[in-house]
């Protein structure tokens, strides 16, 4: 423990890639393999099940410490983060613990969800007394899942690589899919070659916003479009007998896609795709928020399939007859994609995603503009001479997404943030007009400057005109632009619509409130967003 705490440090202290890589590499050099795995789980962001609510642990601080509840609360309010308010409070540190991380986990951490409350309290307060004040910081983090550090998978696959001797898309390779945290487990991750789990899905290859005009990609010919999916990316594996879906987030999500078995079926063994998973129906992608009822299911009844059915759109071939293709051109995986496609065409949950034909830029401007008639978010633009990567990387692969559907409302709500905006109030709700009254219509955190931030901060401090706990009602005068990617009918709301992804496009300090829109107004946008014909 005293070792990863000390990694912990280190990480939190630099901003430099070079240092954070070198102190990760120096601790998976030094850590026996049984630490090594859990240290390699928390910091790829693997968690496991909390066993003590955010409400236990606030009423037990306060008893440990002596602090009243309430002051307890405020406190955590004002600096943003559980784990951090905790190591603040709990009375004087102790010299802290020389327990090996593995045992922490398994001889406390994981006890936690075994023993009745009154023992999970008294191994709480055992562990605030023994912990040093850094130790008692990771171990509430490890607690509370909160476990972030400003190490991205990228850089520790980065550090693994270099501790194994392997090459860097090889570890992140290994790291997908659903290896355990052991001492074997972490002894197969670094070890030399070896066959791959027939389990293990591939990493995904992302693509960037594009930055500039399309005209600047060079010409046409050298580019491949697609239609960009709004769904759950995903890999579909057809291994060993046996269907598997992984979602980018490293989901096992093939019981709650059971239509998706059927796909197998008609593809080849040994056969890897990476795509989307889309409500559809009546030759159509639903809109998300139909899929959003699919999403956490262990089980998915008959009913639930035949309301939200799902297909897997197939955009590439990452495995062919068990052989990895993705260093392959993406023109020769595309005809070789297209070859299983017509081969598996009686499945009806899988599709092939269309190329979108263009012979100039404008063409495909032109097709763009579509996006939201054919319910979909705007285009995919891919190098044909691409080889699938690892990761988000520039040049190859870009998104180019239709622009966003905006409003302007007017700030009625406000509270602060969290981790370095907890004393700020970043947090904000907004309202329309709807019968002479202001009615709640988004929230959104990001947008704003960190000049405009400030401005916002001290006018909520001066114009709190009601407070309902942490929330602020501010006095109605500053109006914002909000963009969002798609709008809904939602019960759920009092406004009975949802935004999808709402920001901060801009402060509208030209507009006045009387002039920010109507729900009217808002829930016209309805009819713009993604209700036509499909795309083909």
């Amino acid at each position: 423990m005293r070792e990863f705490t000390a990694l912990f440090v280190q990480l939190d202290r630099t901003n430099r890639t070079a240092e954070k890589v070198e102190a990760l590499a120096d601790y998976f050099r030094r850590a026996p393999p049984e630490d090594a795995a859990w240290a390699l789980a928390f910091l790829i962001g693997r968690r496991r099940r909390r066993a003590v609510s955010s409400r236990q642990l606030l009423s037990w601080v306060g008893e440990h410490s002596g602090w009243p509840v309430w002051l307890v609360e405020e406190s955590y309010d004002r600096v943003g983060d559980l784990a951090e308010t905790i190591a603040l409070l709990v009375r004087s540190p102790g010299a802290g613990t020389d327990l090996p991380l593995h045992r922490l986990v398994s001889e406390r951490l994981a006890r936690l969800s075994e023993i009745p409350e009154p023992e999970r309290k008294a191994l709480m307060f055992g562990a605030w007394d023994e912990l040093t004040r850094e130790q008692c910081f990771v171990w509430n983090k490890l607690l509370t899942g909160g476990f972030r550090v400003g190490a991205s998978r990228t850089l520790v696959a980065r550090a693994l690589a270099v501790v194994a001797g392997l090459p860097q898309a090889v570890m992140a390779h290994r790291l997908m899919g659903g290896w355990q945290p052991t001492a074997h487990g972490y002894g197969r991750l670094i070890a030399g070659e070896r066959s791959g789990d027939p389990g293990q899905p591939y990493p995904f290859y992302l693509a960037y916003p594009l930055e500039a005009a399309a005209e600047e990609l060079g010409p046409p010919a050298d580019w491949q479009a697609e239609w960009k999916w709004d769904g759950i990316r995903a890999q579909l594996l057809v291994r060993g007998g046996e269907c598997l879906v992984w979602t980018r987030g490293e989901e096992l999500v093939t019981d709650q896609y059971p239509e998706l078995a059927e796909t197998a079926a008609a593809l080849p063994e040994g056969t890897v795709l990476d795509g989307e998973i889309l409500g559809w129906r009546d030759d159509a992608p639903l809109p998300f928020g139909a899929l959003q009822r699919r999403l956490g299911r262990k089980r998915v009844g008959a009913k639930l399939q035949r309301d939200v059915p799902v297909v897997f759109m197939a955009f590439d071939l990452l495995e062919q007859d068990g052989v990895d293709i993705r260093e392959l051109p993406l023109a020769q995986r595309r005809l070789r994609l297209e070859g299983i496609e017509q081969r598996s065409r009686q499945s009806p949950a899988f599709r092939l995603s269309p190329s979108v034909p263009f012979a100039s830029w404008g063409d495909l401007a032109a097709a763009r503009a579509s996006s939201r008639q054919r319910r979909v978010e705007g285009l995919m633009l891919k190098r044909r001479e691409s080889p699938y990567g690892v990761g988000r990387k520039k040049g190859d692969w870009w998104k180019w997404k239709i622009e966003p559907l905006t409003i302007d409302a007017v700030l009625t709500y406000a509270q602060r943030g969290h981790g370095r905006r907890a004393s700020l109030y970043t947090d904000y709700t907004f309202g329309v007009w709807h019968q002479g009254e202001l009615i709640t219509v988004a929230k959104a955190y990001s947008g704003l400057t960190d000049e405009e931030i400030s401005q916002v901060d001290a006018f909520v401090r001066s114009n709190t005109e009601q407070e309902f706990g942490p929330v602020h009602k501010v006095k109605p005068e500053l109006v914002f632009e909000l963009a969002f990617e798609d709008i809904r009918l939602s019960g759920r709301h009092k406004s009975g619509i949802a935004l999808r992804f709402p920001r901060i496009a801009r402060w509208r300090k030209d507009k006045r409130i009387k002039g920010a829109d109507t729900l009217e107004r808002v829930r016209a946008l309805i009819g713009t967003a993604r209700t036509a014909p499909p795309a083909a």
